[in-house]
């Protein structure tokens, strides 16, 4: 069901208010801190739920390997990326002090790139190659700490709905660190809300699949691209375009 006018303005209301609330207050743990990495992922799952309540979606994981994070071992998501909603979905649906790898622009936006940075979300620079190779060394170390890395190895969100050519830096790096990567596949999500458009779609259900892991430690450098394809498969079939 398409989203009325005034819905519309109440939707982004209710999204970008508590987008504000959030990157004000943990700015507000930084200055004083007070800073709390758990705290902060608990915000940031709480801030998740009320953008997907906001457009009345439901949502249904399915773990039949039981995906957990295994302490002491870095670990990278991989998924899919089809709308703005997958953000909210990904924090909702697994566990760990999970953080986005994003592109810079959005660290420009008043108050919550601030925000972001904050809560120890990563930039990355795609136009750049010497600045991403930096980045990439940051993320590694923020992983080293506990972080578990988001990255959508396409890019950027896919306009046809289907699985677009993956970059190569989020491979890279889960080589060199010999991650434990979970793939997950989102079915659902661009129903909400397309790329490139203001439509709201409203009561939409979305099913996010948690697949086997793959050890990137299993694979040599020289074996990337063999990576890249396993990972793709498993993608492909968690998101329903096998």
């Amino acid at each position: 069901m398409k989203a009325s006018f005034l819905k519309r303005i109440l939707i982004w209301a209710t999204s970008i208010a508590p987008t504000l609330a959030i990157s004000l207050y943990v700015l507000y743990m930084r200055f004083t801190n007070k800073y709390d990495r758990e705290h902060a992922n608990n915000v940031l799952r709480w801030w998740s739920t009320i953008l997907l309540k906001a457009v009345n979606a439901s949502w249904e994981v399915k773990n039949p390997h039981n995906i957990t994070i295994t302490p002491g071992r870095p670990h990278i998501i991989m998924s899919n990326h089809r709308s703005h909603y997958d953000i909210p979905l990904i924090f909702v649906s697994l566990p760990g002090s999970i953080r986005m790898l994003t592109k810079k622009e959005l660290f420009k936006i008043p108050i919550w790139g601030s925000g972001m940075k904050a809560a120890e979300f990563i930039s990355i620079d795609r136009h750049d190659h010497e600045q991403a190779l930096k980045d990439l060394d940051e993320a590694r170390k923020m992983m080293e700490t506990g972080i578990v890395l988001w990255v959508a190895p396409e890019g950027t969100r896919s306009r046809t709905g289907k699985l677009g050519e993956f970059k190569k830096g989020g491979i890279m790096l889960a080589l060199q660190m010999g991650a434990v990567i979970i793939p997950v596949g989102i079915q659902g999500s661009q129903k909400i809300l397309k790329p490139d458009s203001f439509e709201f779609n409203l009561n939409q259900k979305v099913l996010v699949n948690i697949g086997e892991t793959i050890d990137a430690s299993n694979y040599s450098m020289d074996e990337r691209d063999r990576l890249m394809n396993d990972i793709r498969r498993a993608m492909l079939d968690l998101s329903g375009q096998s």
